[in-house]
């Protein structure tokens, strides 16, 4: 709030005193909403969190953002990586088949025969000896080990366990 000088007269008339007195007040008025705006500690601290949060938000944003493309040249790096060793890979197994001899991957050859002939030979022997009803059970004991193997596992290594327990206790 200004003083005008002491020594020049303020107004010339009545209306122009109740100006000046409505301006003065209105100076006045927003003079004490600044300092009682200032010792509002509550609003303050309320007004710094806010400008905080979004200052963080902002910051979030940013690693955020970065993140994702460091994880982006990560994967772009793992990919051309398996690329390689799948390449090499290929080229070591090439390598193992051109060292091999031909006497050696015609035995493998003919082995593999042998044991896919025999496998269908007992398979086809269990469908012809094999009652109807022990096929059956033996088929739905199958189906139930496919669709539960978690079970199965988990139930096999805990018999595993408590064999080997009671091994050591002899």
């Amino acid at each position: 709030m200004t003083q005008p000088p002491h020594d020049k007269p303020t107004a010339t008339s009545p209306d122009e005193l109740r100006e000046q007195v409505e301006q003065t007040r209105a100076e006045l008025g927003q003079t004490v909403q600044a300092l009682a705006a200032k010792t509002d500690v509550k609003a303050r601290a309320q007004d710094k969190a806010a400008e905080v949060r979004e200052q963080v938000a902002a910051k979030a944003g940013e690693l955020k953002e970065s993140a994702v493309l460091k994880a982006g040249e990560v994967k772009e790096s793992a990919v051309l990586k398996a690329g390689e060793l799948k390449e090499k890979a290929t080229h070591l197994a090439h390598q193992a088949q051109e060292r091999v001899p031909d006497p050696v991957k015609d035995k493998a050859t003919q082995v593999a025969e042998q044991t896919r002939a025999k496998a269908a030979q007992a398979g086809q022997q269990w469908q012809d000896r094999a009652p109807e009803p022990l096929r059956q059970r033996t088929a739905r004991g199958a189906r139930l080990a496919r669709d539960n193997r978690k079970a199965l596992l988990t139930a096999s290594g805990l018999a595993v366990l408590v064999w080997m327990a009671c091994r050591r206790r002899r």
